[in-house]
């Protein structure tokens, strides 16, 4: 099988859709976060079951199943696991089925996208955006109009 032929878009098109993941991320809380991306990286072990390889296809859910156990507690084994499904995206491309049937080009996408976030994970998965979680529900409400409890003489309990 030839794969199919690549454009600029396949190409800034994931790299910008992992831009879009990585600063969304940054806005989900710990440890929500990091259990989050465990479940969706688990996601990937059964999207190329029919890839095209046959009983060769078990092979990646065999060897990430583990690392993705391990990434409920580190980042770093949820970007490995992104990178082996990286490196699982692009024989697809080259050899087998498209992710997407009715996108020729998708596996490669999900291969530019993959590598981008697992690189991201493997470096901790920072907040791009500074966003202070320790402030209080009074903190927040107040001087917006909402009843917080207290008074201004009173200080609120926490």
């Amino acid at each position: 099988m030839i794969p199919p032929s690549l454009s600029a878009i396949d190409y800034v098109g994931p790299a910008v859709g992992a831009a879009v993941f990585v600063l969304g991320m940054s806005f989900v809380p710990e440890p929500t976060r990091r259990t989050l991306n465990t479940i969706l990286v688990a996601g990937t072990c059964g999207v190329y079951l029919s890839g095209g390889f046959g009983l060769w296809e078990l092979l990646y859910p065999a060897l990430v199943t583990p690392i993705i156990f391990l990434g409920l507690r580190s980042y770093r084994y949820i970007g490995v696991a992104w990178l082996l499904h990286a490196a699982w995206d692009l024989p697809h491309h080259l050899w087998g089925n498209p992710i997407w049937p009715f996108m020729p080009t998708s596996s490669f996408g999900c291969f530019v996208f993959d590598t981008l976030i697992g690189i991201w994970f493997l470096a901790g998965a920072p907040e791009l955006v500074p966003f202070r979680r320790d402030r209080t529900a009074a903190e927040m409400n107040r001087g917006h109009g909402h009843f917080t409890g207290g008074s201004a003489s009173q200080p609120e309990c926490p």
